[in-house]
């Protein structure tokens, strides 16, 4: 545009006293100058507001035990945050995990769980059965991803692996179809074992049914065999002292929030006790058990997030099927096998995905 053409109030287009004007150019007082300065000012937040603001969306995550300490990895939360954060979900950015501990107190998750329902949240995770089940009784409609269950289909989480229906989905440890190969360690390690502890927690769906499978895995190799039921940490105490008073020749932990919370402690007993040990996976192990066997945790947290991508791009979960691990790891602790005077054979040793020395 010609600014000689602007339409002017009458005499702007003369120059003022003093002012030097090129032939052809039109002066542009100071009045006109300020004039436009103030309209760009103006204009400046105007444009910005009118840019589109970030989604932040909002994760809410139900926990059976204990909050994360500061500095120390959590077995589902750090890979959770990790997966997401390579799906484009950063926390502080675009994402807001808002995470209820029961703290170990197991009448809490139907309140906690109401709680997390009232923010309104985008979707919810479930760590484990009993925090899948309390979310599944406080909403119908939030689409809610399950991380750890045992057996999501046998406690009524979902209606078949296939078809879930309603608003769960996500991943399922599939625990009770591994039991078999946890004794046939015990067979391996010290072929003359026949007296196992099973400690878990009966009150606990997904770790009864994971001890009902066991018993019966026991009861087929020959095992002779007796079930600790430990319900909170309160109890664990008299469960190790019943379990000591019983002298077998090992241990069996079943997974569950109260003996992964107390992994160390239980792990420490079976050395003290001169019993070989066999978890659920490496978290046991690095805290001192003997031998790990089970899925990766760190890695179906991992896939579970793909889950979440899905439903919060608008996914609706009972078209999501459920996952099952298809990949196990095998932890041997060399440490504790020495401390113990174990001679882990060289095929298991050839097997495991991780030998801690």
């Amino acid at each position: 545009m010609d600014i000689a053409n602007w339409p002017t109030k009458r005499g702007l287009n003369q120059p003022s006293a003093g002012a030097v004007c090129r032939p052809g150019y039109r002066v542009i007082e100071r009045r006109e100058v300020i004039s436009l300065l103030v309209g760009a000012v103006i204009a400046r937040p105007l444009l910005a507001s009118a840019q589109p603001a970030t989604k932040v969306w909002r994760v809410g995550l139900l926990g059976e035990g204990l909050a994360p300490v500061r500095g120390t990895a959590h077995p589902a939360v750090d890979p959770l945050l990790e997966g997401l954060r390579e799906r484009g979900y950063d926390e502080g950015r675009n994402l807001r995990l808002e995470a209820r501990w029961a703290e170990g107190k197991i009448e809490r998750l139907p309140v906690l769980a109401a709680e997390l329902v009232g923010l309104r949240v985008d979707t919810l995770i479930a760590p484990g059965t009993r925090e899948g089940l309390a979310l599944q009784k406080a909403t119908t409609t939030i689409p809610i991803v399950m991380l750890f269950p045992g057996d999501p289909v046998g406690v009524g989480l979902v209606t078949s692996l296939a078809s879930p229906g309603g608003n769960i989905t996500g991943m399922s440890l599939m625990y009770p179809d591994v039991s078999g190969k946890r004794l046939d360690l015990f067979r391996e390690i010290i072929p003359t074992f026949r007296r196992i502890a099973i400690l878990g927690n009966l009150q606990n769906a997904a770790s009864a049914a994971d001890i009902r499978a066991t018993e019966a895995a026991a009861s087929t190799l020959g095992f002779q065999f007796y079930t600790v039921s430990v319900e909170s940490a309160d109890h664990l105490a008299d469960g190790l002292s019943e379990i000591a008073k019983n002298k077998p020749d090992g241990l069996i932990a079943i997974q569950d929030t109260v003996i992964l919370s107390n992994r160390g402690q239980i792990a420490e007993f079976a050395v003290q006790n001169r019993l070989a040990s066999v978890f659920p996976g490496r978290a046991y192990v690095a805290s001192g058990g003997l031998i790990g066997y089970g899925p990766n945790l760190r890695q179906i947290a991992r896939r579970a997030t793909v889950y979440v991508d899905k439903i919060l791009k608008g996914a609706k979960p009972a078209d999501l099927p459920v996952e099952q691990p298809t990949a196990f790891e095998l932890i041997v602790n060399l440490r504790v096998a020495r401390a113990l005077g174990i001679t882990i054979p060289f095929a298991v040793l050839a097997r495991a995905d991780e030998v801690i020395e």
